[in-house]
């Protein structure tokens, strides 16, 4: 399985999916077409998650995305729920900017809703 890099633009978050067990995501995302630019990050998931590492890292580190994101990035994370079933290990760190109320309460509102333990990173 070969590693996944999207690299940002002003719309879009770098993406870096690593067979080793790294998952990033990071910038903002506002697409007009949340479809078409995760399509390629679902496809990679769906493999992944055939034979995963035996730990994976999800970092999630957005500045801000929109509701249509959000879709996908529920989708994302509830696909690596997963791992788990494999005897596998997932740790989700979601960052956020110091003050950033609204990034850090979406976390939290999708470790609840996705029964996940999130690991909250503050950056200065």
């Amino acid at each position: 399985m070969d590693q996944l890099f999207i690299e940002s633009t002003k719309n879009s978050p770098e993406i870096s999916l690593n067979p080793s067990g790294s998952i990033k995501l990071k910038g903002r995302s506002i697409h007009e077409n949340v479809h078409e630019f995760y399509k390629s990050m679902l496809a990679w998931i769906e493999e992944y998650i055939k034979e995963p590492a035996d730990t994976t890292f999800v970092d999630v580190q957005l500045e801000y995305f929109n509701s249509a994101s959000a879709k996908y990035i529920v989708m994302l994370l509830q696909k690596l729920k997963d791992v788990k079933l494999k005897d596998k290990k997932y740790y989700v760190n979601w960052f956020y900017e110091a003050g950033d109320e609204d990034i850090l309460e979406r976390g939290e509102y999708f470790a609840s809703v996705l029964d996940m333990d999130f690991n909250f990173v503050e950056m200065s």
